[in-house]
């Protein structure tokens, strides 16, 4: 009789922790969807960003607007479409044309989490005295982004991104967001502005 009694106590305890993961899942999904809403929800913004990695280190400016983001470091410039990408190589002057994995277009884009935290990922959150810090895992280990740390202040925007692939982590911290009315022209490469650039298409 006394297996059957540890063995009670054993699968209470277990449906207790799965009871609780399962809600702090839940509530970091809250978070995450606010966040969503609160970005997506505008005519598109501007932000700052600062980028470090196994590659070394960049920073510079963004733009986004849904799924479409822009951006400018002192290396190069950076516009994508939602299907696109076009990647300005300032000392080359050449212009890459490419379709983007998911991890490229976040090493770009710091608020491309937006779109992905949905579906494939197991979430966790950690309450901190400034907001969350949401946990992302992906289910399937083969996908280009294996991990994720999400931090986000009590305005629900994100401060920090930290994602694992198969080269290691790179941290992108973001400050400075603001609500911008952008045209959809402006995520597009324009090749009058670029007279001298060579264009190579990669797709």
């Amino acid at each position: 009789m006394e297996w059957i009694r540890k063995s009670m106590v054993v699968m209470a305890l277990f449906c207790l922790v799965q009871g609780v993961y399962a809600q702090n899942a839940a509530q970091a999904r809250k978070i995450l969807d606010k966040t969503a809403a609160l970005i997506k929800g505008k005519g598109g913004a501007t932000a700052n960003f600062s980028m470090s990695g196994k590659y070394g280190t960049s920073s510079g400016t963004i733009a986004i607007k849904g799924n479409k983001f822009t951006a400018s470091t002192t290396q190069a410039n950076v516009w994508y479409d939602g299907k696109t990408m076009w990647t300005y190589v300032k000392n080359t002057q050449e212009v890459n044309i490419s379709n983007p994995t998911e991890a490229q277009q976040q090493s770009m884009n710091p608020y491309k989490f937006l779109t992905i935290y949905k579906n494939g990922f197991n979430l966790g959150m950690t309450t901190l005295s400034s907001g969350w810090k949401i946990h992302l895992t992906a289910a399937n280990q083969q996908r280009s982004i294996k991990e994720m740390y999400i931090t986000v202040d009590k305005n629900y925007y994100p401060k920090e991104i930290k994602m694992r692939q198969n080269n290691g982590w790179t941290t992108i911290k973001v400050s400075g967001f603001k609500a911008r009315s952008l045209s959809d022209s402006a995520f597009r490469f324009n090749a009058k502005d670029y007279p001298k650039a060579e264009v190579i298409d990669l797709r």
